[in-house]
């Protein structure tokens, strides 16, 4: 089929660049079109990322807040639950779609789009792919997480110990809000009856999540596309320092990073900002903490850095960081709980460490204040990452491909449909 009657309608939450998932939407969007796709983005929350508008991907923008962004929490609650005017959009936008040349790619709809998207996704019977950047089809706080014990959730998503323990962040009520929005995605909206193509992002994204999903899911594994520019191996500079990149909450683990360069002598660096900077910044004077930084200096900074220090302690998905950081030829010190760990050959181009435990993160960071060493794993950080890049164009081959299938597949169950017999 000629590409020009191809359709790709991508839906994510936030029509700009607000963390990876919407990149990796936005980014395929624009690759997409450029390609010679007809492109469209429907999203709740603005501002419009202008690359969009120039690559030809027509915007249909509902212009609502977020959670951070919205002046009443009140108003927003009832959006968060059951987001009317997204059913709405969408159902308008897909029912002008042919069936025949259409796919829906689902990025995001948790954080503004809502669990009601599912209704116009189901009405419209059109084939949908859905990309897990997070584990929302399966948890209700879309971790696996529990923010009171810091630490991964071992409940069954639902189930009586589930539904009355608290691990939100925010408190109990808000724990018993995501519940019902749970139960309404799950039941109610379409959603979950529509998730049946599933793009994971790591291995162990797809073993986390598999065992709440319906037996007849097809699971694709799809690593996101990686923005870094081949700058070739460090050669033999001196080594840096050791870096943190991203948000300073418990999840994130950076208070595991710096008691661990407490004990390994060493000063961290973070780069970001969140609820933890300032007990942080109390704590461990000796820290330096730059705050958020735009893309480019991100990368001077992993470029210049002797590692980067990955010490998540949930599951994470994909951590864009950790490939970022091996292409620039930077070793990364990962925790062993999450999935940045696929992308780190222990001993080789960085080191494993036990997730949540100082002192096996200071062994390992103790480890790498070695120059020799040091300059061993960069160099192997960066033939290992070019030797199988993850571009965009490698990105889009493989998404393209699933589109395929997924048509194919409902095509297929339209076909079983319209030939079974008529019961009485």
């Amino acid at each position: 089929m000629p590409l020009s009657k191809m359709r790709v309608v991508v839906v994510n939450d936030h029509a700009h660049v607000n963390g990876g998932s919407a990149k990796v939407a936005i980014d395929s969007a624009k690759g997409f079109a450029r390609r010679g796709y007809r492109v469209d983005f429907f999203s709740a929350v603005g501002p419009v990322d202008p690359g969009l508008t120039e690559a030809g991907v027509k915007v249909t923008l509902l212009d609502q807040p977020d959670v951070a962004s919205t002046t009443s929490l009140a108003r927003f609650g009832a959006q968060w639950l059951w987001n009317a005017a997204a059913t709405r959009g969408l159902a308008n936008l897909l029912a002008a779609c042919d069936p025949a040349h259409t796919i829906v790619h689902v990025h995001g709809w948790a954080k503004a789009l809502s669990p009601s998207i599912g209704q116009a996704l189901k009405g419209a019977g059109l084939p949908v792919v859905f990309t897990l950047h997070d584990y929302s089809l399966a948890c209700p706080n879309g971790g696996f997480y529990d923010y009171g014990a810091a630490g991964n959730c071992d409940y069954k998503p639902m189930s009586s110990g589930c539904v009355a323990h608290n691990c939100d962040s925010r408190g109990y009520r808000r724990k018993l809000m995501r519940v019902g929005r749970h139960a309404l995605m799950r039941y109610a909206s379409g959603l979950y009856d529509t998730a049946r193509h599933l793009i994971s992002i790591s291995r162990l994204q797809r073993e986390a999540i598999s065992p709440y999903m319906p037996k007849n899911v097809v699971f694709y594994d799809v690593g996101n596309p990686i923005d870094v520019t081949d700058m070739g191996p460090k050669g033999d500079h001196a080594p840096g320092g050791f870096v943190f990149v991203g948000r300073l909450s418990a999840e994130k683990g950076p208070r595991y990073f710096a008691q661990a360069a407490r004990l390994a002598g060493v000063s961290p660096v973070f780069v970001g900002d969140g609820p933890l900077r300032g007990a942080l910044e109390a704590e461990f004077p000796e820290a330096t903490f730059l705050g958020w930084r735009g893309p480019t200096e991100v990368r001077e900074t992993l470029r210049a850095a002797r590692a980067l220090v990955f010490p998540s302690v949930w599951y994470e998905g994909q951590p864009l960081t950790v490939y970022e950081s091996l292409g620039l030829s930077t070793p990364v010190i990962v925790s062993d709980l999450c999935a940045g760990r696929e992308a780190v050959v222990d001993g080789e181009t960085g080191f494993w460490f036990k997730s949540s435990d100082a002192q096996s993160l200071a062994a390992a960071i103790s480890r790498l204040t070695d120059d020799v060493i040091a300059r061993n794993m960069a160099q192997a950080s960066y033939a290992r990452y070019w030797a199988d890049p993850l571009t965009l164009d490698r990105h889009l081959d493989s998404i393209a491909a699933i589109y395929e299938k997924a048509r194919a597949a409902c095509r297929a169950q339209s076909v079983d449909l319209q030939t079974a017999p008529n019961l009485p």
